[in-house]
């Protein structure tokens, strides 16, 4: 039995995917790259907007026509959202709440009945983290959300917060490393949140993490600024914490803020960012940022303006907003026209950009060590491109000879130069690169 796995929307869907490649081969089943080929399919939804909603339905018909006959299990976040138009829709066998993610497994062979092999009589399979291609790996660490933004339908669909327990993590991570994983994010709804409801803490998984593993990169998914307590970057006085949070703002504007019912206000996030730079040298700080919120005027989309330009991020995820119904944003007042929407996020995009060329240029001359990813780019010269990142999270490129390969090491690399065209640095490794194996022992298989 073959299973195909996908995912839309966050980098926890992702983590979910691992978890489930993982259990589903130990039961018998092997990982299909494509849905064409597969006895099973299962899509992990998102719904965060509409477009990502109507996006879920449309993958649903997409997978089925490919493969009419395969079983298709759908969950997500649009899965317990609206479980019955999903229901309804031709191909749909199964549709699983967010509740049930982690019985997924049991619950396909229970509902469908599909034979599989039993786990004492199957073999190892390839690594679900190699078999997506991936060289890093998504660690779900928890689900759910405590708090209501009013523009936020995820925490309505992923419900309170549940954590893992520090020793199933810390067992994971330790069977990642083994498999020669070298870098780990850990995610979730609300990773800052983490250990809420088991007397823990995020910051006492991560000394676990420290202490009772030896994964050498060690990076966070986006985390609510207002979970981080005053002693929280002193963990990265060890380096195998990575120099980089994702820490969204979304307005510059504290009026904005409280309409989106956000627990952070622009004067203690940039008291948080000071704090960071200062304590761990070369810290990036990336960001969201929503524009055209209802009611954002023309002097609060200002403020944002200036307040982007003067705390400085090495990336913005710029969003426009849009109404989604459930949320209490989809009923306020005041709504901004497209036309306004679209020339703000036009202004906010230039910005971003600046300020991402500025961070850039400052990295120019240092020499970091960068895990390096597979290639699949030649240049005309006969090199092979390989792509990877700093320990701050800014991308890197680097051409090296036929015949040698960089990958899934971590190697000393200067560097050299940016790329403005594709907003990346340019680097030179300086370690001796080792020759490219002649075969690959693990199977490699991308999904979409």
């Amino acid at each position: 039995m073959q299973v195909h796995l996908n995912a839309l929307g966050c980098r926890l869907n992702e983590a979910e995917l691992q978890n489930w490649a993982t259990s589903f081969q130990k039961v018998g089943y092997s990982l299909a790259a494509t849905p064409e080929v597969a006895d099973l399919i299962v899509l992990n939804t998102c719904a965060v907007t509409s477009e990502a909603a109507r996006k879920s339905r449309q993958t649903v018909r997409r997978f089925h026509r490919a493969n009419p006959e395969a079983r298709m299990v759908v969950t997500g976040c649009y899965a317990s959202l609206e479980p019955e138009k999903l229901e309804q829709i031709m191909g749909v066998d199964l549709v699983v709440d967010n509740s049930d993610k982690d019985i997924l497994v049991e619950k396909v062979k229970d509902v469908l009945d599909m034979p599989v092999m039993p786990e004492f009589a199957t073999q190892p399979g390839e690594s679900a983290l190699f078999a997506r291609n991936r060289e890093r790996a998504f660690i779900k660490i928890q689900d759910g959300c405590r708090y209501r933004c009013t523009y936020c339908i995820v925490t309505v669909a992923r419900g309170e917060e549940k954590s893992r327990s520090i020793d199933d993590l810390i067992e994971e991570i330790n069977s990642l490393y083994a498999e020669g994983v070298q870098e780990i994010v850990l995610a979730g709804v609300h990773v800052g949140g983490y250990g809420s409801d088991i007397d823990s803490s995020l910051y006492e998984l991560v000394e676990n993490v420290l202490e009772r593993t030896e994964m050498p990169r060690i990076r966070f998914a986006s985390v609510e600024p207002w979970d981080l307590g005053e002693n929280f970057f002193e963990l990265f006085a060890n380096p195998r914490l990575m120099a980089h949070m994702h820490l969204p703002i979304q307005s510059g504007a504290d009026s904005v803020l409280r309409r989106m019912s956000r627990r952070c206000r622009t004067e203690d996030f940039q008291e948080l960012v000071n704090q960071a730079r200062t304590q761990v040298p070369g810290f990036n700080v990336t960001t969201d940022v929503i524009v055209g919120f209802p009611g954002e005027t023309d002097d609060e989309f200002e403020q944002t303006m200036q307040y982007i330009e003067q705390v400085g991020f090495g990336h913005i995820h710029i969003f426009t907003y849009s109404d989604r119904e459930g949320t209490k944003a989809a009923r306020l007042p005041n709504k901004i026209s497209k036309d306004v929407k679209k020339e703000r996020s036009r202004r906010l995009h230039e910005l971003a950009a600046k300020l991402k060329a500025r961070e850039l240029e400052a990295q120019v001359g240092q020499t970091v060590p960068i895990l390096w990813e597979s290639s699949n780019q030649t240049n005309d010269d006969g090199t092979q491109r390989f792509h990877g990142y700093t320990p701050n999270y800014h991308k890197v490129a680097v051409d090296v000879a036929q015949g040698l390969s960089p990958e899934r090491l971590i190697l000393s690399t200067k560097l050299t130069a940016v790329d403005i065209e594709q907003g990346t640095l340019l680097g030179e490794i300086v370690e001796q690169i080792p020759e490219a194996p002649q075969e690959s022992t693990i199977k490699i298989t991308q999904l979409d």
